[in-house]
C-alpha cells in the first residue's frame, strides 16, 4: 500500500503504523477534536501517542480513548489529564454511519493519524477488524519478500 502524502496546508502530529498490520481497515472517517489550551500547545510541538487508542459511539457521540497527549511544561496549574477520553466533532449522519458499521460482530474504530489541518486538529480514524495470527504472519512474509525483491533490482 503506498503512503499517503500529506496534502497541503497539513502537519502530522502522529500516526499509529501498528494500525494497518493489526487490522483490515475498511472506511476512514476525519473528525475534529474537542481540545484544551494545553493541548492544541503540546500538539504543536508534537507530543501525542496514537499507540493502544480507540474510538467508540456511545449515546450518539464519538469518543476517542485512549490516545496520549504529553502535558505541556509551560501550562498553569499543571495543565490536563495526558489519557483523557476526549469528545470528537462529527456531523449526525456519519455517527449513525459508523454506528452502524460497527455493530457487525468484530469491526472497531482504530485512529490511525493525527494532524493539523489549516490550523485546526483532526483525527483520522478507520472502521477496521481485527487481524489473525496467521493474517499477520502473511503480512509478515509479503513484506519481506516485496524487501528481496527490490533489493535484487538493485
Amino acid at each position: 500500500m503506498a503512503k499517503q502524502q500529506p496534502s497541503e496546508g497539513t502537519k502530522l502530529i502522529a500516526q499509529n503504523r501498528r494500525a494497518r498490520f493489526d487490522y483490515n481497515l475498511d472506511s476512514t472517517f476525519e473528525a475534529g477534536l474537542v481540545l484544551t489550551g494545553s493541548e492544541v500547545k503540546s500538539l504543536r510541538a508534537g507530543n501525542a501517542d496514537l499507540k493502544d487508542s480507540h474510538v467508540a459511539v456511545r449515546n450518539g457521540e464519538a469518543h476517542l480513548y485512549g490516545a496520549y497527549i504529553a502535558p505541556y511544561s509551560f501550562a498553569a496549574e499543571g495543565g490536563h489529564e495526558p489519557e483523557r477520553t476526549r469528545k470528537l466533532l462529527l456531523h449526525r449522519a456519519e455517527i449513525e454511519k459508523i454506528d452502524k458499521q460497527t455493530s457487525e460482530k468484530g469491526m472497531t474504530l482504530v485512529p490511525t493519524r493525527l494532524y493539523f489541518r489549516n490550523g485546526r486538529a483532526k483525527l483520522e480514524f478507520a472502521v477496521g477488524k481485527g487481524k489473525s495470527t496467521v493474517d499477520k504472519r502473511h503480512a509478515l512474509k509479503e513484506k519481506a519478500q516485496r524487501k528481496e525483491m527490490d533489493r535484487g533490482r538493485w
